[in-house]
């Protein structure tokens, strides 16, 4: 009698009271999610209802979000997980730890590992370090073997492997006809190529943003036509070919331009912002030479950074990634331009959107979760970003409104490089649920 009650009437987990934003059913105040079996059944606002849910539930199993967002898990397409080959920076399970703790319950990993992710061995052992993580990990693989720009990769063996998509992220595909193959393989399988944009002849080996700060700091610079040139080449062979390109961490006005234009012509283009593009300025290099604000592409001038935030608004830029690159503290503790690019993000990303895009009125919260969400989920491919019945049921569970003081010491990565320390931010992650188990929590 007792076991049929729990199955017909019980549920596993619930969450009751918070304000539910899911992008395909919108806002729902003081709604309950009900859960079994690590999915999602119901969304519901009828009070009978709920509470006979409720009744029936274990206590244990309830979790009360009252004055707190509920919202699908965070998605972030471009993730470095450094394993193989950089334990000592992060690995595939750290990683997921700092994801958790970001929000975030699916992330995709980048291939530029040692050896690079371009076989079913290596996708193999990425996914195995994977079981039992705090977050889901998807592999992306390499464009090409090696990720060295000459010969493409076996893309129909990585899908088979299971990779969701393919890229030679840190590099840009430079050969014009190579990619031009890859797009149509890629098209095969319904899979995007993720594109690192930037011309490797016309950034040289340039450090910083060219600009009047890099002229006036004496440091090489990597403009940001190299970014815009490498753009419009893709824009035209995914509009000859027919496949996906998705560019990858937009730092500039003239990609987002370039993209938006294609959207509007119908070009199978999509694209990501990082937090750093749209909350730093090159001039910050100039106010302190910390290795940490050296990324790649660069950061830029505030016109940039204005126009990156204008796409995000307009939909031109379709989600934010966070471009997780973590390195050792030695490795940044040497001159600007001898540092390795890259910064931690993982754990900061939902602070500095909440501070730099939604309290300054940039997006709504439905806003900014459906680039977080729904958008990269429908970019690899995935039944993930919402809370339809039946789908996995990931959830992040966010005080809007806390405020906290980052402090790289307290992060979940084995990593510290971040240009935000001591910045305060707004808005943290409480709960994180990956398919219907609480997997992080600040408490």
């Amino acid at each position: 009698m007792n076991a049929a009650k729990k199955t017909n009437d019980s549920y596993d987990l619930i969450v009751t009271g918070g304000t539910v934003i899911d992008p395909k059913i919108g806002v729902l105040n003081d709604a309950t999610i009900l859960i079994r079996d690590g999915e999602f059944v119901a969304v519901e606002t009828d009070k009978k209802k709920v509470a006979a849910a409720l009744k029936a539930t274990d206590k244990s199993k309830i979790i009360d979000a009252t004055g707190k967002l509920v919202t699908p898990g965070l998605i972030d397409l471009h993730v470095h997980l450094r394993e193989p080959g950089r334990e000592d920076e992060e690995t595939v399970r750290t990683g997921a730890e700092a994801a958790s703790a970001g929000g975030f319950t699916t992330i995709c990993c980048m291939p530029n590992t040692t050896p690079a992710i371009d076989d079913q061995e290596t996708v193999r052992f990425v996914l195995s370090e994977a079981v039992g993580a705090p977050c889901r990990v998807f592999v992306v693989g390499a464009v090409t073997k090696n990720r060295a720009g000459k010969e493409l990769a076996e893309i129909g063996d990585l899908v088979k492997a299971g990779v969701v998509a393919i890229t030679d992220d840190g590099d840009f595909v430079q050969d014009p006809d190579l990619m031009r193959r890859a797009l149509e393989y890629a098209q095969m399988f319904d899979i995007p190529i993720m594109q690192h944009a930037e011309d490797k002849f016309l950034v040289g080996d340039g450090v910083m943003n060219e600009s009047f700060a890099s002229a006036k700091l004496g440091i090489k610079g990597r403009p940001a036509v190299a970014e815009e040139i490498a753009t419009l080449r893709d824009i035209q062979l995914a509009r000859f070919t027919g496949g996906r390109v998705h560019i990858q961490h937009v730092s500039c006005a003239g990609t987002v331009e370039a993209i938006r234009r294609a959207k509007a012509e119908g070009v199978k283009i999509t694209a990501e912002a990082c937090p750093h593009h749209f909350s730093l300025t090159d001039d910050e290099i100039e106010k302190k030479f910390d290795t940490n604000l050296r990324v790649n592409p660069p950061i830029r001038t505030q016109a940039d950074v204005e126009a990156v935030i204008a796409g995000l608004v307009d939909g031109a830029i379709d989600c934010i990634a966070t471009d997780h690159a973590p390195h050792s503290a030695e490795e940044k503790d040497v001159e600007f331009d001898q540092a390795p690019a890259g910064m931690v993000g993982l754990e900061t990303a939902l602070g500095l959107i909440k501070t730099r895009l939604i309290d300054t009125g940039f997006l709504s919260w439905t806003d900014a979760i459906r680039k977080l969400t729904v958008n990269p989920a429908r970019i690899i491919n995935q039944p993930l970003g919402d809370l339809s019945i039946g789908h996995s049921a990931d959830l992040t569970i966010i005080a809007p409104d806390a405020e906290w003081t980052v402090d790289p010491s307290e992060f979940k990565s084995k990593s510290r490089n971040t240009p935000f320390a001591g910045w305060k931010l707004s808005s943290k992650v409480v709960k994180t649920i990956l398919r219907g188990q609480v997997a992080y929590s600040s408490d």
